[in-house]
């Protein structure tokens, strides 16, 4: 029901998709993925807005019987998830004898994975939390089905750009295409410091979703293609867990400047 750009990822989901699709078409199948998994954000913030707007129309706090109603909804798309994933998900190993890696662990991942992992950790550390943009537009008077909305467009957008943008980056160099989308991020950033009002901090949000879009499959398909496959795995997880303590370090961060202002 939230952002799906909020949530982490599954670094055995990636591992499995990147084992599952050629080369030539890996950065088409991960934008498909992130183009499905938003796509189901998109559904499940239409269904949030319904039971926002019937129970608790035009207030600006979040009451707790309406979230509670909005949890327990939700619970029912993922339990089918879990089911079909369980049922119907097939992993497939390539063809022929694995070559045997010389080096196991993290230290066998290469310095051109570590050269973008660092990259990409320095780039997570210095970006704010979505929610803050969140925060800014209800500060100016945005109601709860209001941020609803907005997080419907962020995701329809994200959900777009991604499919095309992962299918052009199997055409071009995916670090051209990393470039172009934290560009965009560095863009509305600019815009989101100058906004006025939350009109601006909502239009800006939603093409946001023009940001992750552009990222978040052709930098999965990167890793697959830095890595040697007998250490996929090794590396989605590296690549969620150095993000993920990153993630953290920034929320502390966030807070502290917070509390100080």
């Amino acid at each position: 029901m939230t952002s799906a750009a909020l949530l982490p990822r599954s670094k055995k989901c990636d591992a499995l998709l990147a084992a599952s699709t050629a080369p030539a078409q890996r950065g088409l199948a991960f934008g498909l993925h992130r183009a499905a998994d938003t796509g189901g954000a998109v559904a499940g913030l239409l269904v949030a807005i319904f039971i926002v707007s019937r129970v608790q129309s035009g207030a600006v706090d979040l009451q707790s019987g309406t979230f509670r109603a909005v949890v327990l909804v939700s619970l029912v798309p993922a339990f089918l998830a879990v089911a079909v994933l369980a049922i119907g998900a097939r992993e497939v190993r390539p063809s022929g004898p694995a070559a045997p890696s010389r080096r196991w662990g993290i230290g066998g991942l290469g310095r051109r994975f570590a050269c973008f992992l660092f990259a990409a950790a320095i780039f997570d550390l210095g970006n704010s939390s979505d929610a803050f943009l969140i925060l800014r537009a209800q500060e100016r008077g945005l109601s709860v089905v209001g941020v609803l909305w907005t997080l419907l467009g962020f995701n329809l957008v994200y959900t777009l750009v991604s499919t095309p943008a992962g299918a052009l980056s199997d055409r071009v160099r995916r670090k051209t295409l990393l470039l172009g989308g934290w560009a965009c991020y560095a863009a509305i950033y600019v815009g989101l410091a100058l906004a006025e009002s939350s009109v601006h901090v909502v239009v800006l949000f939603i093409l946001y979703g023009a940001y992750y879009g552009l990222v978040a499959g052709s930098g999965k398909a990167l890793i697959a293609d830095l890595v040697e496959p007998s250490l996929w795995g090794t590396a989605y997880g590296t690549y969620h867990g150095v993000l993920g303590f990153t993630s953290l370090s920034r929320s502390m961060i966030d807070l502290t400047l917070a509390d100080v202002t």
